[in-house]
């Protein structure tokens, strides 16, 4: 964003839970939601001799994610403790990595110019943290409560380079990258639950400089709405700072998101006021190549690449695919129904369509779904084949969500099979002609447009079994 006089230069630290069942340093479970200090242990309290064991799947998730995000992997790197106090880290230090972390490199894409040339977003780094209890205001009026399950959960912390230009470009950049955490199955990077947190530091400048300015770094953001807002605010109070002659100073800034503003909270602090040194009860971190080579090897696929191969294996639109990629398991789901069915499109105006109706209805995944996508599948060809229609198919539908049962054996319970027997489809229609005279009338006079309106009073006299080409055949011939 600019203002004319001054540019917005944005990096984001990005702080997302690993999805273990236990916390990085012991055995006690990361589950969300359990009782204030349910889920802690001498470790996660730091009682005296008390030692740190380094969760294995929190470093193949970590692994998992910078590979994902095209980061080189350190063979060597070193856990280090972060020396601060606050009441919410038993320790009085956090165990985190500095100069030699997991994985350096990598880039999100997230789009492209006017000019069609790629927009990526540097990462400068990628490494393994713990993270630290929490603190409630609300609990108990005039104090602060501890809870310190979150104590020791694992992290991963991304770091951006200053690549960001604008609020939008932030939360595009943060949108992508949560999509692709999902895809690779590392974290539930969920902002409600604390598990994708950001914090993002903001500088401005004269466009055309290549010195950064002074930042800030803006905390307290629960959604990426929050994250664009904050930074225009705070783009803005620089820029109102710097054209009254003051100075931008490095603090630490709370996004109060009832009045849509930043206030302080602290003065920044740089990395020697952490005091850094290696963690002595951990050994550096040493990772084979070829174990490294083997974790890249099983990556699925991306949401990019999940998005070229969907258009082009199913016809599907830009704006189409981006619906279906938004969550892998609806992305899955849709490909075991289009595969089965051998039709992309109906797939997805099913899947679209009537599944994500149901969905929202009753609060549901998708991987919890009654209708399998076989028995979906067979839904769309019982239409395509003519068997029933699909004013009947959604009737079938709605007994395959409420009941289980698939398509076939719904249709032949609830007598839906389709009637193409003229005979039967001659009587409904003169059974409507009947009863609507005053459209039979205007229809019969040529006023044809009312023929679709008769078509729909026909599949409903015949609950939807009458096949809508015989009755428009018919109709046409009545109408001259």
């Amino acid at each position: 964003m600019s203002s004319g006089r001054y540019e917005m230069v944005v990096g984001l630290e990005v702080h997302v839970q690993l999805k273990t069942r236990t916390k990085a340093f012991c055995g006690c479970s990361t589950d969300f939601g359990a009782p204030p200090n349910a889920n802690v242990c001498p470790v996660c309290l730091a009682l005296p001799g008390a030692l740190p064991v380094l969760n294995e799947h929190a470093v193949e998730l970590a692994v998992r994610a910078a590979l994902g995000l095209g980061c080189r992997i350190d063979p060597i790197s070193v856990f280090a403790r972060k020396n601060y106090f606050y009441p919410d880290l038993p320790k009085g230090y956090q165990i985190s990595q500095f100069d030699q972390p997991l994985a350096t490199g990598g880039s999100v894409f997230v789009g492209q110019s006017e000019k069609g040339a790629e927009l990526r977003i540097g990462i400068t780094r990628l490494h393994m943290e713990e993270d630290a209890g929490k603190s409630i205001h609300d609990r108990y009026p005039g104090e602060t409560a501890i809870d310190l399950n979150r104590a020791g959960v694992p992290l991963i912390e991304i770091v951006s380079e200053p690549d960001i230009r604008t609020s939008a470009g932030a939360g595009a950049y943060l949108r992508t990258l949560k999509q692709i955490l999902q895809y690779l199955d590392v974290s539930d990077v969920s902002m409600e639950e604390g598990s994708l947190r950001v914090d993002a530091n903001i500088s401005v400048r004269p466009p055309g400089q290549a010195k950064l300015g002074t930042k800030t770094e803006v905390k307290n953001m629960n959604s990426f709405s929050a994250v664009e807002k904050a930074l225009d605010s705070e783009f803005a109070r620089q820029c109102a700072l710097l054209d009254s002659g003051g100075m931008v100073e490095q603090q630490t800034l709370l996004w109060d998101g009832a009045r849509e503003t930043v206030r302080p909270s602290r003065t920044k602090e740089g990395s020697h006021d952490y005091r850094y040194f290696p963690e002595p009860d951990l050994r550096p971190l040493m990772l084979d190549s070829k174990w490294v080579d083997h974790m890249r090897k099983d990556l699925p696929e991306l949401p990019a690449a999940r998005k070229t191969r969907l258009a082009t294996e199913y016809g599907l639109s830009v704006v189409e695919v981006e619906q279906l990629t938004a969550d892998p398991a609806l992305a899955e789901y849709f490909e075991e129904v289009a595969r089965a069915a051998g039709d992309g499109k109906a797939a997805y105006n099913w899947v679209m369509g009537e599944v994500q109706v149901a969905l929202r209805t009753s609060s549901e995944e998708i991987g919890r779904f009654r209708v399998r996508p076989a028995d979906l599948a067979q839904l769309i060809k019982l239409v395509r084949d003519g068997t029933i229609s699909h004013t009947a198919a959604k009737r079938v539908f709605a007994q395959m969500v409420a009941t289980g049962k698939p398509a076939a054996q719904v249709a032949a319970d609830e007598g839906l099979a389709q009637v193409g027997d003229e005979g039967a489809i001659a009587t409904w229609v003169d059974e409507v002609l009947n009863e609507h005279p005053g459209e039979a009338a205007r229809y019969l006079a040529g006023e044809k447009k009312l023929q679709g309106v008769l078509v729909g009073f026909v599949m409903k006299k015949s609950k939807g079994r009458a096949d809508p080409k015989r009755v428009n055949q018919l109709l046409s011939s009545r109408g001259g």
